[in-house]
């Protein structure tokens, strides 16, 4: 080896580790500037001693050892994640971005499920936080949920996402914005008889979508019937419910808002039990754009939730030491608009 490190040597056995302290003397620099340099939770430097080092490594076939590297700070580089259940497609979907943004950030995710109940939260949260993780990503919070405030009260990095409790630390979509365009949408092709599927309402994605529904028909001066406001899970089953009521009532709704994509199925499922044709006789909105969206028999209109962004600024604010003046951060969502919703209704009359 060159004293400059210009050139790795030939023979050099692959299996072998190469260590911080032979790339330091390679790149003629100093041990910890090599570990600041090669440090890929940081922004990299672009300084001429930064290149060098990194082409040194390269050359050298350095591998930078994240469990020991954490070890000596007393992390283990391993992140825990909270969801509801992973049958539910948003929160897989949820799950696995995050599990993207940790893994260029040089961590490892461990997910547990909690069934949307507090206690289960609690005991998987403790479960985790036992097992050393550096910091909790939670899904499954609840308007008035008590984990967040413990995990702040405790000093324990974590920061909530899709829903939040309005004081943790919060990655979450703009739901009232969703839900505002959700029904403006429908409002533009004409519809005023317009039911709104909510979600639960101690759920803060559930709340902010019915109020940006709500504002969207007080602007355009559109009372609904009280009945067509349904509260409901997230599930098909809730949706499909939900629809059966709504389209067997005397007087129907000719356009239905549902707040996540699951329900949006569900009340799919029930308008062909009734006869109705999707995007002709109801227009339909769901929310998050799922993947199998665009694949149904009529394809989904719905407001596409940006799943790796929200991810990416989670990851952000757990990682963040000092408290940060905006703790709750709020990505756009975006109307995707197909078939599902049909064609502009003119003036038709009430069904």
């Amino acid at each position: 080896m060159e004293a400059n490190g210009s050139a790795a040597p030939r023979g050099r056995d692959k299996s072998r580790v190469v260590t911080l302290r032979e790339v330091a003397d390679a790149a003629g620099v100093s041990t910890s500037t090599v570990s600041r340099v090669l440090d890929d939770r940081v922004p990299p430097s672009r300084s001429a001693t930064a290149e060098r080092v990194r082409a040194v490594a390269d050359q050298l076939g350095y591998r930078r050892n994240t469990f020991a590297s954490s070890l000596r700070r007393g992390q283990t580089a391993t992140i825990g994640v909270l969801v509801p259940r992973l049958s539910d497609t948003v929160m897989a979907l949820m799950f696995e971005a995050i599990s993207r943004a940790a893994t260029r950030l040089g961590y490892f995710t461990v997910v547990a499920t909690t069934g949307d109940d507090p206690t289960h939260e609690a005991e998987a949260a403790r479960t985790l936080l036992a097992r050393n993780v550096d910091g909790l990503i939670i899904a499954s919070s609840r308007r008035d949920d008590p984990l967040p405030r413990e995990l702040r009260e405790q000093g324990v990095p974590h920061a909530l996402v899709l829903r939040t409790d309005g004081i943790s630390p919060s990655s979450i979509g703009d739901d009232e914005a969703g839900g505002y365009l959700a029904v403006r949408h429908l409002i533009d092709l004409g519809h005023t008889d317009i039911a709104v599927l909510s979600g639960p309402l101690f759920t803060s994605t559930a709340t902010g979508r019915l109020a940006g529904a709500r504002r969207a028909l007080r602007e355009a001066g559109i009372s609904v019937d009280p009945e067509w406001i349904v509260e409901t899970t997230f599930g098909i089953e809730s949706g499909e419910e939900a629809g059966r009521r709504l389209f067997g009532s005397a007087t129907r709704p000719t356009a239905v808002f549902a707040a996540n994509d699951n329900l949006a199925i569900g009340v799919l499922a029930a308008a062909h039990q009734s006869s109705l044709s999707i995007g002709d006789d109801v227009a339909l909105v769901g929310y998050n754009d799922i993947p199998l969206a665009h694949l149904l028999p009529v394809p989904l209109t719905s407001v596409r939730t940006p799943f790796d962004q929200i991810a990416a600024t989670a990851l952000d604010l757990m990682l963040m030491q000092a408290p940060v003046e905006n703790p709750i951060r709020r990505a756009l969502p975006t109307l995707i608009p197909r078939k599902s919703s049909g064609p502009h209704r003119g003036s038709d009359p009430r069904h």
